[in-house]
């Protein structure tokens, strides 16, 4: 039976409801909550596709977050057009999918996305939003306030739950991602520098993950996969501190009910500021500041950071191949302290 296809106001759902269409039976879909905005209600999606048991490894893709920061959600729909486009002849991706799961969350907050803001319709960052508080100073206001929802970075309320699009995106990653012996996350993000990051957790404090020893194995096999890319491969915690972020949230979830397996959580953070100094006109645009507004350029960004997301599914599917044996991961993790944390105070462990 084919998907009933929306009627949404809003483009990116609609573009959405298409490609699953378009997907057919390969698809499953879920509306995780709904979310009212300017006198209409719109979905917030989430797709999978491949071996649902929770014996296979999965990746998790994630955007539109920050409603301003198109650009995110655009790369994790342009990555599942080219999914669902290759469904139709790729062998090899059908041989893949029967050895692991794709989780996609394209529009984690479609009101900010048709209000063109930061945060969710109710003026709260999502990405400031879960029950987590730094151990550490954190940097006035762009380290989460509660102070008023007039303001950039705001939390929301204190002790109130999170709010629904937070939730509905921690219920799809404890769902799909968090049972499962290993599994990757890749949210898209746009605005900080003149460089891509890959940032991993934690965000709320300068202490390494616990699977240090796997980020840094990951990063490693990038490097070599990749050997000319320009990403920065880090913790966030080496540019700022905040509180409340969500992956730091699941992750501590996932470390307290499922100790024994692997998530690694990553974020990717797009340079704008390499957008904004090609085309200094585009400072006096909201949009231009986290998003590019030329078409070659969007066009150059889409391809570039296709093969990220592609490595990243691949690198799940394959990790028992990479992941450090217990005799190699103690030599990993002083490797990444090294690279990583030889600069914070209390790092070592």
């Amino acid at each position: 039976m084919p998907h009933r296809v929306s009627t949404s106001p809003l483009p990116d759902i609609e573009a959405l409801h298409r490609l699953i269409d378009l997907g057919g039976p390969y698809l499953q879909t879920q509306t995780m909550c709904k979310v009212q905005c300017a006198g209409h209600t719109l979905d917030v999606l989430a797709i999978t596709l491949g071996n649902p048991s929770h014996d296979v490894p999965a990746v998790g893709f994630f955007g539109g977050v920050h409603g301003l920061e198109r650009i995110g959600a655009e790369v994790v729909m342009a990555y599942l057009a080219s999914v669902v486009h290759r469904l139709k002849w790729d062998v090899l991706l059908h041989q893949q999918l029967e050895n692991m799961r794709l989780v996609f969350m394209p529009l984690v907050n479609p009101g900010g996305l048709w209000l063109g803001t930061r945060a969710n319709p109710q003026g709260v960052d999502l990405m400031r939003n879960a029950p987590v508080e730094a151990t550490q100073p954190v940097p006035f206001l762009i380290g989460g306030q509660r102070l008023s929802a007039a303001l950039p970075w705001y939390r929301g309320p204190a002790q109130a739950p999170m709010q629904d699009e937070s939730d509905a995106l921690c219920r799809l990653v404890t769902q799909e991602l968090l049972p499962r012996p290993f599994s990757i996350a890749v949210d898209c993000h746009s605005g900080f520098g003149l460089q891509d990051r890959l940032w991993f957790p934690y965000a709320h404090t300068a202490k390494p993950i616990e699977h240090l020893a796997e980020m840094h194995a990951l990063h490693r096999i990038f490097d070599k996969s990749n050997p000319h890319h320009r990403y920065v491969f880090e913790p966030q915690s080496l540019q700022y501190l905040t509180h409340g972020d969500l992956w730091d949230h699941l992750y501590l979830q996932h470390r307290a009910r499922h100790s024994e397996h692997v998530f690694l959580p990553i974020t990717l953070e797009m340079g704008s500021w390499m957008w904004v100094k090609k085309n200094p006109r585009q400072l006096f645009s909201r949009h231009g500041i986290f998003n590019p507004l030329i078409a070659h350029r969007q066009q150059r960004v889409l391809r570039r950071h296709m093969a990220l997301l592609d490595f990243m599914a691949r690198a799940s599917a394959g990790h028992t191949l990479w992941r450090p044996a217990p005799d190699e991961r103690a030599l990993h993790h002083r490797q990444a302290l090294a690279r990583w944390y030889d600069q914070r105070e209390g790092a070592r462990r």
